[in-house]
């Protein structure tokens, strides 16, 4: 993000809501559409798989980008690819105001703010479906420029009324604006029954644009910060949520989990450390001790202070580029494929294999916590009977992506600042 309005993603906890939301002991689970899905509305179904994964990957690049700009200290180096605000791979459906309007955002684990085009607009992007009116609304409220909230914004001034307005500013010269507000979310939990959650703080933007698409209607922070969902929701939820990302290409829907549905643990479930860092409360940070293929054992420095961001939006996985080249070498070395290209000329791995081929277990070892990955994890496939690694080298910044993280149930606590872990087929859960 860009220099007017730093956007500081996710940070830490709960500050506004004056009474804990009424759910029931089981917590609740919403769906999260991938963006290359047939239930997206981003799905083109002219387009092949393989075009979708090349489009994917190059997300990807401008997703670190958008990271880095985010991260305190963090300068961008390496990966050269445009800032782009809307960048991540997952999408969810909230309903907004009394009665509900059903809204299609970008479930963004990079970022805090909750926020949506609202009419009137002075200046908004084109939008598939209406604009949220809030006249419309009997829920709704602006908040005041007093209010704890507009405290937390990174960039908010007084209006005449008293209201609290906000800016956000991205790398890509796109940008939103509009009154910080309180209004009911509501989230349509598993067996169709609804989840009303009033008072939550979000963005009516007034004014909006750049290079967002039509498709979506804002983004739902999902970060550590104290102005996303996850923040605003922390005492109902015990301060927990998780996700099980299905395989690329997969049908079914992936989901997100709150409250005691998000507790992750029974068989092979093991645990590390949540790091958070001041000025980039946004992102959750782990330690990567060591990576392992075979009898291979690739160690990495600086994990006490949590070298690497497990992020939900971004495709591949970056690491320093001293591992990441001594990992492909090693993967290289174990694997006895014919090599050959990526047709984008992005990823530098790459073999004559279909899509199930097998190589070896690939293990990130956290601290306390040894995440074994299978192919479906660690290669994917960018052409016919072409499949290549899913990483690439960084020293701006590691992110550990969500190819890697299929298949696993991945809860965050955040009141013993633990993430856990549990293989699983996360179209059954």
């Amino acid at each position: 993000m860009a220099a007017s309005a730093l956007l500081l993603p996710i940070a830490t906890f709960f500050f506004f809501l004056n009474l804990p939301i009424s759910l029931d002991a089981a917590g609740f689970r919403v769906d999260l559409i991938h963006r290359d899905s047939p239930k997206s509305p981003f799905y083109n179904p002219s387009e092949s798989l393989f075009d979708r994964m090349s489009r994917a990957i190059r997300r990807s690049n401008s997703r670190i980008n958008y990271i880095v700009s985010s991260t305190s200290g963090a300068t961008l180096t390496d990966v050269s690819s445009t800032v782009l605000p809307d960048s991540g791979s997952y999408l969810m459906t909230i309903s907004l105001g009394t009665p509900p309007v059903k809204i299609l955002a970008i479930a963004d684990t990079g970022s805090d703010l909750i926020w949506t085009q609202c009419s009137p607009c002075e200046s908004c992007y084109k939008q598939d479906v209406p604009l949220f009116d809030p006249s419309k609304s009997s829920t709704y409220r602006d908040l005041s420029c007093s209010s704890d909230p507009c405290s937390e914004l990174p960039e908010s001034s007084c209006a005449r009324n008293n209201s609290c307005s906000y800016s956000y500013s991205y790398g890509d010269q796109s940008y939103t604006s509009g009154v910080l507000a309180a209004e009911t979310v509501t989230m349509t939990s598993s067996g169709s029954r609804s989840v009303k959650l009033p008072k939550i703080a979000f963005g009516c933007g007034h004014n909006n644009g750049g290079t967002f698409s039509s498709h979506g209607a804002g983004l739902v922070g999902l970060g550590g910060g104290p102005l996303s969902l996850v923040s605003q929701l922390s005492p109902s939820i015990d301060k927990k949520f998780a996700y099980c990302l299905v395989p690329y290409g997969q049908n079914d829907s992936s989901h997100l989990y709150f409250g005691d549905s998000a507790v992750v643990s029974g068989k092979g479930t093991v645990s590390t450390p949540l790091i958070t860092k001041s000025g980039s409360e946004t992102f959750f940070f782990l330690a990567l001790e060591k990576i392992s293929v075979g009898e291979t054992s690739i160690s990495l420095s600086n994990s006490e202070e949590g070298n690497i961001i497990i992020d939900s939006g971004t495709t591949l996985t970056y690491l320093p580029t001293e591992a990441y080249r001594s990992l492909l070498s090693a993967l290289n070395s174990a694997i006895d494929l014919p090599q050959a290209r990526d047709p984008s000329n992005t990823l530098e791995l790459c073999y004559e294999a279909g899509k199930n081929v097998k190589v070896p277990n690939l293990t990130l070892v956290f601290d306390g916590a040894a995440v074994v990955l299978g192919s479906l994890n660690t290669f994917i496939q960018v052409a016919e009977n072409v499949v290549c690694a899913a990483f690439l080298g960084s020293d701006s910044l590691a992110i550990f992506g969500n190819v890697a993280q299929q298949n696993f149930k991945i809860g965050y606590d955040l009141i013993n600042k633990k993430v856990a872990f549990q293989k699983t087929v996360c179209a059954n859960q």
